[in-house]
Parts: structure tokens; sequence; C-alpha cells
């Protein structure tokens, strides 16, 4: 568990410890449902910039949730500091993607292999290359296991973690379509950046929350609570 004495600008835990093992949705409200609705003597441990977070127990095991915000900058700033202020070792993003293969559908399950990006956030580290952005292939195999036990579909590849919502290009989903990438969202490649360069775990799980070839669409509401097959993989992780 983490140091309570410590705290950042971004996240101050009052005395409240944080786990080792944290489920991160961007959405701070879907870290309130997940705390309220599955999680044990559960205490609030951040609250700065209304980005909740919350440590409790699932299945006896301390497990934390917090919101990161939207985008490659939120996620940097919030996973930095937990991997290297507060400890945390098992990084799992929970959130919603477009999807952007014919074969997906509405509320199906994504496990986020790779990641492809039009982020520049990995220049900082000045590479002599191009690095490939993968996840923690223990928290990955492990996942897909819990997925087959609870007989629950899931798709795994690479996914393409965008810091572009509405992009002026109209041909960018296309071309991204026809090299099989699954589903389009915006926080991993921050995420995938920080775990590798502090040798952590990270994986990125997601839910389809809207089509990309077909228009169709989640509600927020739905955004917020229904998505609770994914949720349920992710806190067997602990």
């Amino acid at each position: 568990m983490t140091n309570t004495a410590k705290e950042t600008a971004h996240i101050k835990p009052n005395g409240v410890e944080i786990a080792e093992t944290i489920l991160l949705p961007g959405d701070p409200l879907r870290a309130k449902f997940i705390a309220e609705t599955f999680l044990e003597d559960y205490q609030c441990f951040n609250e700065v910039r209304g980005m909740l977070g919350y440590t409790g127990t699932y299945k006896g095991k301390k497990i934390s949730v917090m919101g990161t915000g939207m985008g490659p900058a939120s996620m940097g700033i919030y996973s930095w500091e937990l991997i290297n202020v507060f400890g945390v070792k098992n990084l799992i993003r929970i959130g919603t993607c477009g999807a952007m293969q014919e074969d997906i559908e509405l509320y199906d399950v994504i496990f986020g292999m790779g990641a492809s990006t039009d982020s520049n956030y990995g220049h900082q580290f000045n590479l002599p290359g191009q690095y490939s952005l993968t996840a923690s292939f223990e928290l990955l195999e492990k996942a897909k296991k819990i997925a087959d036990d609870q007989g629950q579909k899931v798709h795994v590849g690479n996914i393409l973690s965008s810091e572009i919502f509405y992009n002026a290009d109209p041909t960018a989903i296309k071309k991204w379509q026809d090299v099989g990438i699954l589903g389009v969202e915006m926080e991993s490649v921050a995420l995938y950046w920080n775990a590798a360069q502090a040798r952590v775990n990270a994986l990125c799980i997601l839910t389809v929350s809207d089509h990309l070839l077909t228009g169709a669409k989640t509600t927020p509401e739905e955004r917020q609570t229904a998505f609770t097959k994914m949720m349920e993989i992710a806190l067997d992780l602990a």
C-alpha cells in the first residue's frame, strides 16, 4: 500500500491508502459508481478538481478506483503520479471506445493488447526509433482467462489511442480500420508509456459505446453504469 502522508497538486489522499492495483475510468462518476456498487468499506481518497478516487475491498482484496479525465495529457498526469509518487503497480484503464471493425458490436469488450497512436506523448523520451506500446502480458493473460471463465466474449488486439476527437481528416478512420485497428479511445497511449518507463503493469479494457461504421451509440447514462462486464473482469484482476 502507499504512503498516506504523500500528496500532489492533483491527488490528496488525506490519510486514505491507495492500493497497488487501481482501476482507471475516464469519468469520475464511473469511479463513484464502481465504489458504491462493487467495493466494501470504501473510502474516498481524492476529490481534487472533482477527480474522485476511492479505495475499498473486492472479494477480500484491496483495490482502488479513480477517474482520469479525457485524453493523454490528463491520463499522463494521473498515471505518472499514481506510479511514481504513490507506488501503484497495476493500472487498469476501464473505458469506452468507438468500434472500427464490422464484427464488433455495441457493449462488446476489447482488450488493448497494443496501442497505436497519433499522439506526440512519447516524443519526450527521445528514443532513436519507434516504440511499440503494449499492455502487460501478465495482466492481459489473466484478464483473458477471467473473461473465458465468465463465458464472456472479448476482442483482443490493437487499438488506436488518439488525442483527436474531432478529426479534420475525414479519411483517417478508414486508414486505421484498414490495418485492423479494433477501436479508438484517447488515454492508453499515456498510460502504456508511463507504465513502460516505470516497469509496472498496465492494461486497457474497453466497452464499445459507439460504432464508427454503423453510427450506433449508447447513451451518456449507459456509459456511466451499464458496462458491468468490463468492470467485473477488471475487478477480478486485483
